[in-house]
């Protein structure tokens, strides 16, 4: 199973462990770690995690972060052949603020992730991209692929409706369920829906067609979360997982990454998913 990644690559400054602030507002206490980050490198590392054959794709900048940024794929052995270092621009990161509850706010400085263009995509069979790099790239990079397209629309922001009808999975939260609205019902694809703490849907031409609860754990770190979901519910849909089954794995695969720190270190190995599903059987 060869999964093609193509999306943002940051390194993430996370301060966890004071209060989220408000507006204006100034909090003390709190620690700092640095992680590999960037939904694209995320979802690349989740999916290899869970066994996929992963090709990422994207662009850094030519400084000492992008090391960083990519230390846990390069430890996967995850092929970055497709990842360009930009020699004048700096790489993206995102600045994350982590509650005690697990709760996060995050601000993200594109950096070279805003120079992302479409690659050759020959061999895989799946596609996942999302929309921390241009939206005219993502709708490219579909347009010449002709395998499983799959669509995280995060952050919400507008697209052509040519990259929702060419989409054979979309995956929203609620917040971007609602500003895409009537439009997700008009695809012809599956439409994930993610509910947080209650779980997810699956949707397919307005109906839903499954939906899951997420196992009981001890949330520690909220972050990254969405992007094992997304690339655990691809690796099984095409694995060939029933629809319900694939929603089953992705609930649980999301729920164990919120149990610890880090959008990447937190994602689990296939091993951990199944034994979380076969204690709920």
């Amino acid at each position: 199973m060869k999964i093609a990644v193509l999306g943002s690559i940051n390194l993430d400054l996370v301060a966890s462990g004071a209060p989220l602030p408000r507006a204006g507002e100034t909090v003390s206490g709190a620690c700092l770690d640095r992680h590999p980050g960037g939904k694209g490198a995320n979802q690349a590392f989740a999916a290899a995690r869970l066994g996929g054959d992963v090709a990422l794709f994207g662009r850094t900048g030519a400084d000492g972060m992008a090391d960083e940024s990519l230390s846990l794929l390069r430890s996967l052995g995850a092929d970055l052949r497709g990842v360009v270092a930009d020699p004048d621009l700096a790489t993206g990161v995102a600045l994350i603020a982590v509650s005690p509850e697990g709760e996060n706010q995050i601000t993200v400085c594109s950096g070279a992730n805003a120079a992302v263009i479409p690659p050759p995509l020959i061999g895989a069979d799946a596609l996942i991209c999302q929309l921390e790099i241009p939206v005219a790239t993502v709708a490219a990079a579909f347009d010449a692929f002709a395998g499983f397209a799959v669509a995280n629309l995060a952050p919400a922001v507008p697209v052509p409706e040519a990259l929702l009808a060419r989409a054979d999975l979309l995956v929203v939260n609620e917040p971007e369920a609602a500003f895409y609205g009537q439009a997700l019902l008009r695809s012809p694809g599956l439409v994930a829906i993610t509910l947080g703490a209650r779980g997810a849907e699956l949707w397919k031409m307005g109906r839903k067609i499954a939906e899951a609860s997420p196992p009981s754990v001890a949330v520690v770190d909220t972050t990254g979360a969405g992007d094992v979901f997304v690339a655990a519910l691809t690796v099984a849909l095409v694995d060939g997982m029933t629809p319900q089954a694939a929603l089953d794995f992705a609930c649980a695969a999301g729920a164990l990454a919120t149990t610890r720190a880090g959008a990447q270190p937190s994602a689990p190995s296939r091993a951990e998913v199944n034994a979380v599903l076969e204690d709920r059987r």
